[in-house]
């Protein structure tokens, strides 16, 4: 049996594009971390620190300084955050799209943008106590579908 006919055999026609999608995510994954880096620049802190503590913010020597601590700390507790969300995403996602690849798709491109507006939004310079990430909260509702659709595709192989 040739590997295609393997393949087409065992996973749905459309799984492909659930396989593209987690691939996708990656990328989304590597965008959250590199896109912390202007930021540490602009508020000057040194690696291995991962946050600016609060007394560096308290002591910043002018506003910009302090806004710059801030917004470095909301970039990375997006990217915290994605590092969070990520993995159980994945695992839905490659789960719930053994019987539902086209729907599992949907789900995950929708939440691939609504992650995007949760990291630009949470480091917005007009919106305070990083409420500009509210704008990505349809991602979590998304994510909640996937497990839903995941849970589902497990209770539908054992009945």
């Amino acid at each position: 049996m040739s590997t295609g006919a393997l393949t087409s055999a065992l996973l749905p026609k459309d799984y492909g594009y659930v396989i593209i999608s987690a691939a996708a995510s990656f990328g989304l994954g590597m965008w959250h971390a590199y896109r912390i880096v202007p930021f540490r620049k602009r508020a000057g802190v040194k690696y291995p620190r991962y946050y600016a503590e609060n007394s560096d913010i308290t002591n910043a020597e002018s506003a910009e300084k302090k806004q710059a601590l801030y917004l470095y700390n909301c970039a990375q507790r997006a990217h915290g955050n994605w590092m969070e969300n990520h993995p159980p995403f994945v695992i839905a996602l490659l789960v719930a799209g053994l019987r539902y690849p086209i729907a599992s798709t949907a789900l995950a491109v929708g939440w691939m943008v609504f992650r995007t507006l949760y990291a630009v939004g949470y480091t917005r310079s007009d919106k305070t106590d990083g409420k500009g990430r509210l704008i990505g909260t349809p991602a979590s509702f998304l994510q909640l579908g996937l497990y839903g659709l995941m849970a589902w595709t497990g209770y539908t192989m054992v009945r």
